[in-house]
C-alpha cells in the first residue's frame, strides 16, 4: 500500500475552535466597517461638489445652503459617517447623475453582466490552470513545464486590455470567429426578454437555438482574455504548491514502495494542496471581477466595470462609490468564503 500523508493531530478542544470563528466574524466585520469608512472619505476627498452637481453652477447663495443641509454636509463627520451607513442599510447608495436613476437600481441591472462575464472566466482559468499545472508539476523541466510558466509569465506582464484590443483585431475583423463587442447582436439585442440578467441563461431560455449561439460568439472571446489572468495565478501558484509537497517524506516512501507517479500526484499530493487551491480560486474570481473594469470597456459588456468607467468619466460620484463598495464588499466576502472552505477541506487548518 502506497504511503500516504501524515495525518493531523488530534482536534482542537471546542472553545479554541469557537474563539477561532469568533475571531474570523470579528475581523470581517472589521473589514467591511473600514471599506464603509474608506469609500466615505473617499467621498469627502473627491474634487467634485456634490452639492454644485445638484444645485448647479449658477444657483444662489441660499439654494446652495439648502441644498448642503439636505445632504447634511453641514453636520459633523460622525453624524454624516452615521447616516451614510443609516441609507446603506436601507439600500440607498445615492442616485446617479449620469442615469438620474438610484445607483442600487443601476448595479442591480449591470452587476448580472459582470458576474456572468466573471463566472465563465473562471470556469476557463479553473479547467486550463488546474490541468496546465498537473501536467507541468507530473514531469518538471518538460515542454509542458515549459509552456506552463511561459504562460503565467505572459498573464502576469500582458496587460489586459491590450489583449483585448488584439483579440478583437484578429478573431473578430481578420478571422470573423468572434462577434464582435457588447452581448448580442442588434437584431436580437432588443427582442431578448431579460429574465435573469444574464445573457446566456437568457438566450436559452427564450427557445431561439440562433440567438444562443450569438450570445455564445459574443461571450467566448472576452471569457478567454479575462480568464488568461485568472489561468496565470493558478497555473503558477498550484504549479509551485505541486513541487513543494512532492519533495516531502511521504512522498519519497510512496515512491520507494512502488507507486505510480501519477498515482502519487492524484492521490496523495494533490489532496493536501486542495486548500491552497481553493484560496487561489477565490482571490481570482475577487480579482476578475475587478478587472472586468477594462475587458468590459474594450468589449462594450454592459457590467460594473463598464459602468464605472463611464461614472468616472463623467464625475459620477454616487455611481463611482457605489461601484467600489459593491466590488470590495465581494472580495472581503470572497475572502471569507475561502478560509471557511480552506478550514473544511483541510483538516490540518483546525
Amino acid at each position: 500500500m502506497a504511503a500516504s500523508a501524515p495525518q493531523a493531530g488530534s482536534a482542537r478542544p471546542l472553545w479554541q475552535r469557537t474563539s477561532r470563528l469568533l475571531t474570523s466574524l470579528l475581523s470581517l466585520l472589521v473589514t467591511l466597517i473600514g471599506l464603509l469608512a474608506f469609500t466615505f472619505m473617499l467621498s469627502h476627498l473627491s474634487p467634485v461638489d456634490p452639492v454644485q452637481q445638484i444645485a448647479g453652477d449658477h444657483a444662489s447663495e441660499a439654494t446652495y445652503a439648502q441644498v448642503r443641509h439636505d445632504l447634511g454636509l453641514d453636520q459633523p463627520v460622525l453624524v454624516q459617517f452615521w447616516r451614510y451607513i443609516s441609507h446603506l442599510a436601507q439600500g440607498n447608495l445615492g442616485l446617479s447623475h449620469l442615469t438620474n436613476q438610484p445607483v442600487s437600481a443601476d448595479l442591480m441591472r449591470t452587476f448580472p453582466a459582470t458576474i456572468e462575464l466573471a463566472t465563465c472566466s473562471m470556469i476557463f482559468a479553473a479547467v486550463f490552470g488546474v490541468a496546465l499545472a498537473l501536467l507541468a508539476a507530473w514531469k518538471p523541466g518538460s515542454i509542458i513545464d515549459n509552456v506552463a510558466r511561459f504562460i503565467s509569465l505572459l498573464g502576469y506582464s500582458v496587460p489586459v486590455f491590450w489583449l483585448g484590443l488584439l483579440g478583437l483585431l484578429l478573431f473578430y475583423a481578420v478571422l470573423h470567429w468572434s462577434a464582435g463587442p457588447g452581448q448580442l447582436d442588434d437584431i436580437w439585442i432588443y427582442t431578448l426578454e431579460p429574465k435573469t440578467g444574464f445573457v446566456l441563461i437568457d438566450s436559452w431560455l427564450s427557445g431561439d437555438p440562433e440567438m444562443f449561439r450569438n450570445a455564445i460568439a459574443h461571450i467566448w472571446l472576452p471569457v478567454v482574455i479575462l480568464g488568461l489572468l485568472a489561468m496565470a495565478g493558478i497555473t503558477r501558484l498550484l504549479r509551485a504548491a505541486l513541487l513543494e509537497e512532492s519533495s516531502k517524506e511521504y512522498v519519497i516512501l510512496a515512491r520507494a514502495k512502488g507507486a505510480g507517479r501519477t498515482r502519487i500526484l492524484l492521490r496523495h499530493i494533490f489532496p493536501n494542496v486542495l486548500g491552497t487551491l481553493i484560496t487561489v480560486i477565490a482571490l481570482s474570481y475577487a480579482t476578475l471581477l475587478e478587472g472586468s473594469v477594462l475587458t468590459e470597456t474594450v468589449f462594450a459588456w454592459p457590467g460594473v466595470g463598464r459602468y464605472m468607467t463611464n461614472a468616472l468619466f463623467s464625475a459620477d460620484v454616487p455611481a463611482i462609490l457605489g461601484a467600489t463598495l459593491l466590488i470590495g464588499s465581494c472580495f472581503i466576502l470572497l475572502n471569507a468564503v475561502a478560509d471557511a472552505l480552506t478550514w473544511l477541506t483541510d483538516p490540518r487548518t483546525r
